[in-house]
């Protein structure tokens, strides 16, 4: 057979759609036979056949052909995950078939890892599929999901073939921070002054919105400080805020030091005559703001007339955080009518809460979900019949919208006997460490 005949032969036998495994290995041994062949004979002076063969028509397509099936069948993906995005959509999106997402959402629901995870939005996924021959669709072989700074939940094929999840947890070196500023407008921007991550911001504002209105009592020049916990990876890289160690606040001309006691599952924050702070409901469910409006009658800023107003209003910037001022259960969370965005909160068998106006929920919010005292449930806005940005805010005792500003609560846990003496060593041993970090500084 002529050198030209070989090359439509190999070109024709590149073309075919449906061609399997064994056809190509068989082309390719044909063309490095030939090659060799070739190589022999220019050697011996005979006419070299290799450049005639390079130079033909139908060599790139052939080359083309051939490269594109010997490469890896593995594709590995990095994936960020976007808002709404779930599993199976992110899998769907990269030409996963219906029957192997099937199977894991199958050990979804039997791994404890996995029964009960959530995406976090801008988190980055990690996949690697394997394409199937001749098929548009691919296999799962690996997934690695972060399902916290510090978790990731690794899905991947075991020897026998089959899907399998483990829980990798990076191992975090814990160090205390101690951060301290004054006042000059508002708690939450004297302490972003100070790089301070907001949900440590929140916790502060919860832990003392049991003592302090925010919107009445603190004065400019009243100051702060913080004693908190930080956590690294084996990188000095930053990975999450710990729990607050200690605070303090020197409120018009008031001073409260309150630390934590307990251990990390379950704690609380005691003064230093061992009484508790917490009670059933904070004063005020938002930090930065300004009290616009009382309980009681007043004329209706939309609608003109005087009429009774069953909460209290709280005037701030749009999207600012709102937090459940008790721990409970959401029993409403939706379109209020007048009261726009709106989320209501029973948390015993005497209180429920009330927010409305708010420009939109957090994320998870909705009818039936537990949320924790000092929790973000949502943002401040506008909606509804409002003139402005700002939080409405209800408290109802017994089926009774009282006045919040006014709540008397019962007072918190006194601690006595050997809870006592244990706080004690606790309390000592914090205010050390703090005149350590100060000595060091």
């Amino acid at each position: 057979m002529s050198e030209l005949n070989l090359i439509k032969q190999v070109s024709r036998l590149m073309d075919i759609r449906k061609i399997g495994l064994l056809s190509i290995f068989l082309a390719l041994v044909g063309v490095v036979f030939f090659f060799n062949v070739s190589s022999q004979m220019g050697k011996r002076g005979e006419i070299n056949p290799i450049n005639s063969l390079l130079n033909h028509k139908d060599f790139p397509s052939a080359k083309e052909f051939l490269l594109n099936h010997i490469k890896s069948p593995y594709t590995n993906i990095t994936y960020a995950v976007e808002r709404g995005d779930s599993i199976n959509k992110i899998l769907k999106k990269n030409d996963v078939s219906q029957a192997q997402i099937n199977k894991f959402l199958t050990l979804s629901k039997k791994n404890k890892n996995l029964k009960k995870f959530q995406l976090l939005e801008g988190s980055i996924i990690e996949i690697v599929l394997k394409k199937k021959i001749l098929e548009k669709q691919n296999i799962i072989e690996k997934i690695s999901i972060p399902i916290s700074k510090n978790v990731v939940i690794e899905v991947k094929k075991d020897e026998e073939n089959q899907l399998k999840a483990k829980k990798i947890v990076t191992k975090l070196i814990k160090k205390i921070s101690l951060v301290e500023n004054r006042i000059e407008n508002n708690l939450y921007k004297a302490a972003i002054d100070v790089k301070m991550n907001p949900n440590i911001i929140v916790e502060f504002a919860r832990i003392f919105g049991f003592e302090i209105d925010f919107q009445r009592d603190i004065r400019k020049n009243d100051n702060f400080q913080i004693l908190y916990e930080k956590f690294y990876d084996d990188n000095d890289e930053f990975i999450k805020n710990g729990s607050i160690i200690y605070a303090y606040m020197s409120v018009n001309n008031r001073e409260i030091s309150l630390y934590k006691f307990g251990d990390d599952k379950s704690y609380s924050y005691f003064d230093i005559n061992g009484k508790s702070v917490e009670k059933a409901l904070m004063k005020t469910p938002i930090n930065g703001a300004r009290l616009s409006s009382s309980f009681g009658k007043r004329k209706h800023p939309i609608l003109g007339f005087t009429k009774m107003h069953t909460g209290t209003d709280f005037a701030a910037s749009m999207g600012t955080p709102i937090m459940a001022s008790g721990s409970g259960t959401i029993i409403r969370a939706k379109w209020c009518g007048g009261g726009g965005n709106c989320i209501k909160i029973k948390h015993n068998s005497t209180y429920s809460t009330v927010y409305a106006h708010m420009k939109s929920f957090a994320k998870g919010m909705k009818f039936g979900k537990k949320v924790k005292q000092g929790q973000i449930i949502g943002y401040v806005g506008s909606t509804g019949m409002s003139t402005g940005p700002h939080l409405h805010y209800e408290v109802i005792v017994n089926g009774k919208k009282i006045n919040s500003q006014k709540l008397k609560l019962p007072s918190g846990k006194i601690l006595k006997a050997d809870e006592r003496k244990n706080f004690e060593i606790v309390r000592i041993k914090t205010d050390v460490l703090i005149a350590e970090i100060l000595a060091k500084e």
